[in-house]
């Protein structure tokens, strides 16, 4: 039995499941969030991710790109989006795509993170195009591409079926999905902050679809604006559901809501989150997922120095090197765009972990000075 002390004595009853291993429901979630004994919430998180990883914590080579910000959306979240003749507007041509992603080509990527808006214009073959240029030009290098709200719209814009949106992507290249859009499943919540977007059984449903065609996601939830304790576990609650029927998800990734140059940050005053709002939701997030096998502490989100604590926190992964994010810098966020290998394997070895580079899929990635291979 681990010696833990409580400063919360609610927290008894859900320390005794962890430490069984008995799995945590809902209102087990929403004690958890309501509890201020960050200290014994981040114990037990970390006893669980131990349990799975023990000393090992993941990171990848990966680069980030947004093809368009012209979206068509106008969620008060949001400070990516761009009307098409709003200043900042951009669309990438093909050959800009695919200059962009070999820029910079110092170390090996394993991974193309591609997310953009929802273009009132481009041709849904636009997509499939810049996949299979990608695939053309960068075999080795996995496709994340396109989340559950740009599957969705390029189903509505072409009439096509989800499946039939990601049979047509699967074949020209994708790899798998991106987690983003899920924000908050709570309604109410979603009318307020993202009314543009689809709703959670949507979001669902193309996590699904993608799961039963073999297709690898990952999942998130946005936290910090106006949702509730009961909204944030509920929101666990509905992926852990859909992960004990598909078993198609690899990570979750807690983002914390920047509200700086977005509509929903003018409403009210909002504060950044703070770091023990951060930690608490990576610690809540490996309790209660406890068949999602990574957790990330996302450090472009929460700063690398708040992730690097993340990792005793219940988080085993760091994401990646990233290359030039920009949805979540234009929402304001001060963190660097890019870190180098080098630094990410500093970060892991300082908190006391083994950096394990992976690919997309989680395999062990080898390097050599003359070459890179990923073991199957």
């Amino acid at each position: 039995m681990l010696n833990l002390r409580l400063e919360d004595a609610n927290l008894q009853p859900i320390a005794n499941k962890v430490l069984a291993g008995e799995r945590l429901d809902l209102d087990d979630g929403v004690a958890l969030y309501n509890s201020n004994d960050l200290l014994a919430i981040g114990y037990l998180a970390h006893h669980v991710r131990e349990k799975l990883h023990g000393k090992r914590t993941y990171f990848n080579v990966n680069r980030h790109i947004n093809p368009t910000n012209v979206c068509v959306a106008s969620c008060k979240l949001c400070a990516f989006g761009r009307k098409p003749d709003a200043p900042g507007a951009y669309t990438m041509a093909l050959e800009e795509a695919f200059r962009t992603a070999g820029e910079n080509w110092t170390e090996a990527v394993t991974e193309f993170h591609i997310v953009g808006g929802l273009h009132p214009d481009l041709p849904f073959q636009y997509y499939v195009d810049l996949l299979r240029g990608l695939k053309e030009r960068f075999p080795s290098v996995h496709l994340k591409a396109f989340t559950a709200v740009e599957i969705a719209y390029y189903a509505h814009i072409t009439r096509m079926t989800v499946k039939e949106i990601l049979e047509r992507f699967k074949e020209a290249g994708l790899g798998s999905l991106p987690g983003g859009g899920a924000e908050i499943f709570a309604p109410v919540v979603r009318r307020v902050i993202c009314d543009h977007k689809i709703g959670a059984h949507m979001w669902l449903k193309v996590h699904r679809t993608a799961h039963q065609l073999g297709l690898h996601s990952t999942a998130t939830m946005l936290y910090g604006h106006i949702e509730s304790s009961e909204d944030r576990a509920d929101h666990l609650v509905q992926l852990r559901k859909l992960q004990d029927e598909t078993n198609g998800f690899q990570t979750f990734i807690p983002l914390a809501f920047h509200p700086a140059n977005t509509e929903l940050g003018k409403l009210v005053e909002w504060d950044e989150t703070s770091g023990f709002m951060d930690l608490k939701n990576i610690a809540i997030s490996r309790l209660m997922l406890d068949n999602f096998p990574h957790i990330k502490a996302y450090w472009i989100m929460m700063s690398p120095r708040v992730a690097q604590i993340a990792l005793r926190f219940g988080a085993d992964d760091l994401d990646g090197t990233v290359a030039e994010e920009k949805i979540y810098h234009d929402a304001g966020a001060k963190t660097p765009q890019v870190m180098t290998r080098q630094q990410i394997v500093r970060l892991i070895k300082e908190a006391g972990f083994e950096p394990f580079e992976r690919d997309t899929l989680y395999r062990p990635v080898v390097r050599t000075e003359t070459s890179v291979s990923v073991q199957v």
